[in-house]
């Protein structure tokens, strides 16, 4: 009698030099193909791309400071890490699911191997992420109003958040063979993320990305965010995240141990070193620019006046002197000549957890001017700049609670092609009528119903008149404790309904 002794199966590799590795490599090109055609990632890349296009230009305008457009590239990939991080954990499950996993012993390629694929998918999501930030970024960066410099750091946030959540999905996966588990993992992240938001400034950076809770725009050389360090702690996390998943699927490989203890010291290190806060040396260095901002500045001279600016802001001196010269040239009496220093001016001392107010200057006719420009921020430095030019100083400029603010006001913004528009965008409730606040790059003015009731009378006229009306009768439009009603009488317009009564 004959027995038939079944021979073993193929063991895990290949004979050949490299078969192994050539099948990785076609079973992670497979899986990638199938992980970015998966609804949830094509939907979040949607989400991300559509997002990024409505977006563009409205936050910084045509002049973005490069500095802050970095940081924004972070946030929407997070929604596509999410989807890769579900998509990764259900591939890594398909066999499960689908009762095929028995199959899969006769294949040349062992567990470990498979998951390796799998891991190497997560990285080509990465990438894609990798070029939608750099078109993101690359967009504003050639902006004719550019300026500053963005950071590699920030912008390798993105991409290593995708990869991250991917392997971290795909760990899971290995621990935990449920397909319910990485829903519930997407929870969990959302709660760290609001839990963690809240925390001191160390613990924040434990998150893959990190808000400011401020909308100040620094110099590059003050920002003080950490993002190298951050970088290199995000890339040892995923990376000792992929490296685990290959252990736990059976890969205990010298190399593979080797390479989760070299990912483990990333972390370690980036995390340590990113927890350290400001430096002295940078805390001096915004005292300085905000307390002392000549000794940091360089000031040109146009057309009279003197221009002061932070080094990254030398490009936008000739749009300051252009909004500059045409509140002149509405102005009567000396003030149609006068010239003005305007200062570039940003309290810097808290960095961007910081949003204090600018107290006026007290120097007569210099005036701030911010480290934004473009859109609401233009007809608030020309407010600034009419406000010196009547009071003589921005200290006593803010204090003006009288009809002056009618001829103040038509210098800010009569000067407009739609100044009925600007003088929206420059109150605090985007309004044209009633009272209200208007906005400077220090402290506000205080619009009344009265005088709002004079200036759109005056706005009504064609330009030339009302230019022609307000510089015949410059000083007495200027003096002080002049009421709206004379303000209208003044410039020959109906009397005012409204009250003409400031806050106190």
């Amino acid at each position: 009698m004959t027995t038939l002794v079944e021979q073993p199966l193929a063991s895990g590799t290949r004979d050949e030099p490299g078969g192994s590795l050539k099948a990785v490599l076609a079973l992670a090109l497979f899986e990638s193909r199938r992980l970015l055609t998966r609804v949830p990632v094509l939907l979040a890349f949607a989400v991300y791309l559509g997002w990024t296009v409505w977006r563009a230009g409205r936050a910084w305008g045509d002049y973005p400071a490069l500095q802050d457009a970095d940081r924004a590239t972070q946030g929407a990939p997070m929604l596509v890490g999410l989807a890769v991080l579900v998509s990764v954990n259900q591939a890594a499950l398909r066999s499960r699911r689908h009762g095929t996993e028995r199959h899969f012993a006769v294949l040349l390629l062992p567990h470990w191997c498979r998951t390796a694929a799998h891991a190497l998918s997560v990285v080509a999501a990465a990438l894609v992420t990798a070029v939608c930030v750099a078109g993101q970024f690359g967009r504003e960066a050639l902006r004719p109003g550019a300026i500053g410099q963005g950071s590699v750091g920030e912008l390798l946030v993105g991409p290593l958040t995708v990869l991250l959540f991917g392997l971290a999905g795909l760990l899971v996966a290995g621990l935990v063979r449920s397909a319910l588990v990485a829903p519930l993992l997407v929870v969990l992240f959302l709660f760290l993320f609001l839990f963690f938001s809240g925390l001191d400034y160390g613990s924040r950076w434990l998150l893959p990305a990190v808000e400011e809770p401020t909308s100040n725009t620094l110099p590059s050389d003050l920002m003080g965010r950490p993002a190298a360090w951050h970088a290199l702690y995000l890339a040892g996390l995923a990376l000792f995240l992929g490296l685990v998943a290959v252990l736990v699927a059976g890969g205990r490989k010298p190399a593979v141990l080797a390479g989760a203890a070299g990912a483990l010291a990333m972390t370690l290190v980036g995390g340590v070193a990113q927890s350290g806060g400001d430096s002295p040396q940078l805390v001096k260095a915004r005292e300085r620019a905000t307390v002392h901002p000549e000794q940091v500045q360089s000031c040109v001279r146009q057309d009279g006046s003197t221009y002061c600016a932070y080094p990254e802001w030398g490009p936008q001196v000739g749009d300051w002197a252009a909004v500059v010269d045409r509140v002149r040239s509405l102005a009567g009496g000396s003030a149609h000549g006068q010239d003005v220093v305007v200062r570039q001016r940003v309290d810097a001392r808290y960095g961007l957890s910081g949003d204090a107010a600018l107290d006026p200057l007290k120097r007569p006719h210099e005036v701030t001017v911010g480290t934004q420009w473009g859109g609401n921020r233009v007809p608030e430095f020309s407010a600034a700049v009419a406000g010196v030019l009547i009071a003589g100083d921005e200290e006593a400029a803010t204090s003006i609670c009288d009809g002056r603010i009618v001829p103040l006001m038509w210098l800010a913004v009569g000067w407009e092609s739609d100044p009925l528009a600007a003088l929206r965008r420059v109150r605090l409730n985007d309004t044209v009528t009633g009272s209200d606040s208007v906005l400077q790059p220090t402290n506000g003015l205080y619009m009344t119903e009265a005088q709002t009731e004079v200036l759109r009378a005056l706005l009504d006229l064609p330009r030339d008149e009302a230019a022609a009306r307000v510089k015949d009768r410059w000083d007495d439009l200027t003096a002080p404790k002049i009421t709206a009603a004379r303000a209208a009488g003044l410039l020959g317009l109906p009397a005012p309904e409204g009250e003409d009564k400031c806050l106190s």
